[in-house]
């Protein structure tokens, strides 16, 4: 089945068509994406104001009419920080359910971090032993712990990248001092957090789960995206430490000639950077895995797991029904407190699409 993703972020929207099925990993099949930094929209009072709603209308209703001319037969969609977070933030669903019909999702920070953890989990298998999975988004860190499919343990914190930006590096390039006090904010906030996560043990594996993370991980000479998802790639603390050093005395013009640093992130890596190589420092870790999965492949494959518990599975095409051996039905959710994806079917009439 073709099942579609519409990721309303802090910098981009983002609808991925995947092909799936249970027990299959999903192919990314198209996309359709344009940044949209809706923290860039907020009023005094920090309300989303008309001009943002109207490009984030605008974009579902493009997403809906792509999804349905591919014959999509599944439309995911949520929404994290940036409408959350907004003071009108359920205005706001409201009136894209409106004029959209479609409804958006809002996920919290910890949802967001557990969805994005059982991505990672999949990808690596149960052989990876204990993961802390890190997540830099827009507006928001996300972290995550724990052995199973589902975390032990997640928690999100206000560390975004375009947040920190907007909000601490005002010049181009930034002041020495501002990033001085950046570093101190991010390691002040990050220090009670990880206390917590320090009490339950140690990870075998630190994977990073963003397009932030990719891209320094691109800058620090990692391999590029078209090499293809089981290309290892990996982030050292060092190279973390040099580059972030080396991005602070760089213009926004100038970091677009580094590799993998897009004109939408080229302001916002370097608050990118200083997060994660504080994350690195504080859990005591040095060096991580980038991981091509995250929150949008956690809420596919949630959804191929709910095919399963809700009816029968047919076996695969290549087994022959003679040699299929009875399998005990399966049983209830893990009762992990994550709230299955909603799925929005697409309708065949109504809308018209060319």
């Amino acid at each position: 089945m073709r099942l579609g993703v519409l990721d309303i972020g802090s910098n981009t929207v983002h609808l991925l068509l995947v092909d799936a099925h249970p027990g299959a990993r999903p192919v990314a099949f198209a996309s359709h994406k344009r940044p949209l930094s809706l923290v860039q929209f907020l009023d005094a009072d920090g309300n989303i104001n008309d001009a943002g709603q109207h490009e984030l209308i605008e974009f579902v209703l493009e997403a809906w009419e792509f999804a349905a001319r591919h014959k999509a037969e599944d439309l995911l969609a949520f929404c994290t920080s940036a409408i959350r977070e907004a003071t009108n933030g359920a205005e706001v669903l409201a009136r894209v359910k409106h004029e959209t019909t479609v409804t958006l999702q809002e996920l919290t920070g910890r949802e967001e971090a557990s969805m994005t953890f059982f991505a990672v989990r999949r990808w690596y298998g149960w052989g990876a032993g204990p993961i802390l999975d890190l997540d830099i988004g827009g507006g928001s860190f996300e972290m995550a712990f724990g052995q199973d499919e589902l975390p032990e343990y997640a928690v999100s914190v206000p560390l975004g990248a375009s947040r920190l930006t907007r909000d601490w590096l005002h010049n181009d390039p930034p002041s020495a001092k501002s990033v001085k006090e950046l570093r101190k904010y991010i390691r002040h906030t990050l220090k009670p957090v990880v206390r917590e996560f320090k009490h339950l043990g140690r990870a075998n594996l630190v994977a990073g789960t963003s397009k932030t993370f990719r891209s320094l991980a691109r800058i620090a000479g990692a391999a590029p995206s078209g090499a293809g998802p089981y290309v290892k790639r990996e982030l050292h603390a060092t190279d973390l430490g040099l580059w972030a050093q080396r991005i602070s005395a760089m213009t926004v013009e100038d970091r677009l000639y580094l590799p993998g640093v897009s004109d939408a992130r080229a302001r916002q890596i370097l608050a990118g950077a200083l997060v994660a190589e504080a994350a690195l420092e504080m859990f005591e870790f040095p060096s991580m895995e980038i991981c091509p999965w995250a929150l949008r492949e956690g809420l596919i494959l949630r959804r191929l797991d709910q095919l399963i518990f809700d009816g029968p599975l047919d076996p695969a095409p290549h087994v022959g029904l003679g040699s299929a051996v009875p399998v005990p039905g399966v049983g209830a959710s893990t009762g992990a407190s994550v709230p299955a994806a909603v799925s929005i079917p697409i309708p065949t009439a109504g809308r018209q699409v060319n």
